[in-house]
């Protein structure tokens, strides 16, 4: 079974499966808040340790990609993290939001340090479904469950043959049925 990367919508957390939450989402949050809140040190402090962090496992990842063996050794650059910077007492609301978030979520922040081609961010599903927003946009009065399940199937295949470096009408005229069986 794979990994959900997802964003932190709360209806994520009920689905029973390893989960890594992307961490262009948290950053995105960090800095929305800290640009309306530059005086705010404890904030401060979360951001910049975080960015620091962050570019020690990104230059890893530049430079061997998503493998276990090469960002394994970051884990305790995050246990050094949560031990020097989540681990502090705050006061300001937005730090001890920040602080519980990333309590609340370890397990799911740096679960890609510990799996083989694990994404640290979601946006690859981010993009694969712009195309069936599209999609919904131009034909939402003519929607029914199976159109929508049609369509989506349809979609995916789409996705994962350009993903595969295929054609998508040429797989679909070959009769085919498994995208990986196609030559």
């Amino acid at each position: 079974m794979g990994v959900l990367v997802s964003d932190f919508y709360n209806g994520y957390d009920s689905i029973e499966c390893e989960q890594q939450k992307c961490l262009v989402h948290l950053i995105r949050d960090l800095n929305e808040v800290f640009l309306k809140n530059q005086l705010n040190l404890e904030l401060k402090k979360i951001v910049i340790e975080f960015g620091i962090l962050l570019r020690k496992i990104i230059a890893t990842i530049d430079k061997f990609g998503l493998k276990k063996v090469h960002l394994n050794k970051h884990k305790k650059d995050v246990d050094k993290f949560y031990k020097n910077v989540i681990s502090d007492k705050f006061e300001s609301e937005h730090a001890l939001s920040f602080q519980k978030r990333f309590v609340k979520y370890k397990s799911k922040l740096f679960l890609f340090l510990e799996k083989d081609n694990v994404s640290w961010n979601n946006n690859n599903a981010e993009y694969s479904i712009k195309p069936f927003a599209k999609w919904r946009k131009k034909v939402s009065k003519s929607l029914t469950k199976q159109n929508i399940e049609n369509h989506l199937i349809l979609l995916s295949i789409l996705q994962t043959c350009k993903y595969q470096g295929i054609i998508f009408f040429e797989f679909l005229k070959s009769g085919e049925m498994s995208i990986f069986d196609y030559q």
